[in-house]
């Protein structure tokens, strides 16, 4: 009997111990976001933690009730189509394309069913991501953050902080279309373009050098993955040049760069994050509306005009939303 006994509660506290890995075991798998940047981690580092505050904004919080899975194309335009088919094929639950609008076709052209979440410079309508802003259709939603209609503004602010540079080099994406309303917003305000595309370092390397042969008075980078990945080579030639400079994105300004124009980016990609919450609750990215961005910020970087002993206009000073002393 005492045999029995024992052996009775050797066979229960096997059912004790069995029952929570069985109860592990029937819990859902967490769901797992794919990031994926034509940036790398460094440059992406506070729009990460823009994004994790709109996934917590909606309940998730990475490492509790979400994972994350991450690919860095490092500005490699030729890396994208094999990264994207590398993450699809990990199964993620929703994809956060982020550096331009490469990257969401590349993720694009590799799943159909896989929900995304873009953020874009680009009308996404008019270059074939969704099929209009208020109902995208298909697996594509995300923020279109406006930065190329904002080019002919960014000339005419820059033409106010340096109203004897009448010739300007731009340095643009090779995404960027209508080059013509580029020379005619520079003809608008009494400047000349020299508008050089680039994709690669090479391409940044001979527009360096023309822009030196044309004697540009000042220079204007459009927005673009590879002009943030290397912000530095962009920031370091307009300092040994003496160029006052205009930037689509603030981080070239806090690395150093004179002056930027553009839609907030912690901004856009908390509603990416926002975005990627509530697909995870059961919305369909078809029926989430394109966001457009309300408010847009003029940072100025007074150390770097002292620097290049540019005095910044009061008013300007005045409209600044932020100024770096």
């Amino acid at each position: 009997m005492p045999y029995l006994k024992r052996r009775h509660f050797i066979t229960l506290l096997g059912g004790v111990t069995a029952w929570p890995l069985a109860a592990r075991a029937q819990q859902p798998a967490m769901p797992i976001i794919g990031y994926f940047s034509a940036r790398s981690l460094v440059t992406d580092g506070s729009m990460l933690s823009a994004f994790r505050q709109g996934l917590n904004d909606t309940g998730f919080v990475e490492g509790r009730n979400v994972a994350m899975e991450f690919r860095w194309a490092e500005g490699r335009d030729d890396r994208l189509l094999e990264l994207a088919h590398d993450l699809v094929r990990r199964r993620v639950a929703v994809i956060i394309t982020t550096g331009g609008e490469s990257t969401a076709r590349a993720v694009k052209a590799a799943t159909s069913t896989i929900p995304i979440v873009f953020i874009s410079g680009i009308d996404p309508v008019e270059s074939g991501l969704v099929a209009s802003l208020k109902r995208p259709g298909g697996n594509l939603t995300g923020v279109s953050s406006i930065l190329l209609p904002l080019i002919p503004k960014q000339i005419g602010l820059l033409s106010e902080l340096a109203p004897n540079a009448v010739l300007i080099g731009a340095l643009i994406g090779p995404e960027t279309f209508r080059l013509g309303n580029l020379e005619d917003a520079g003809r608008a305000v009494g400047r000349r373009l020299i508008i050089l595309k680039a994709s690669t370092d090479a391409d940044i390397d001979v527009a360096f050098e023309e822009f030196i042969q044309q004697r540009v008075q000042a220079l204007l980078v459009g927005p673009g993955p590879l002009f943030v990945t290397r912000m530095d080579r962009l920031v370091a030639f307009a300092a040994r040049r003496s160029l006052p400079a205009m930037y689509s994105r603030r981080e070239l300004v806090d690395a150093g760069g004179l002056v930027s124009y553009a839609s907030s980016t912690a901004e856009g990609y908390r509603q990416m994050g926002i975005y990627a919450g509530r697909i995870l609750k059961g919305e369909k990215p078809s029926e989430l509306p394109v966001v457009q961005p309300t408010r847009f910020e003029l940072v100025i970087n007074l150390k770097t005009a002292r620097a290049l002993g540019l005095e910044i206009p009061p008013t300007l000073l005045a409209r600044a939303d932020e100024v770096i002393e």
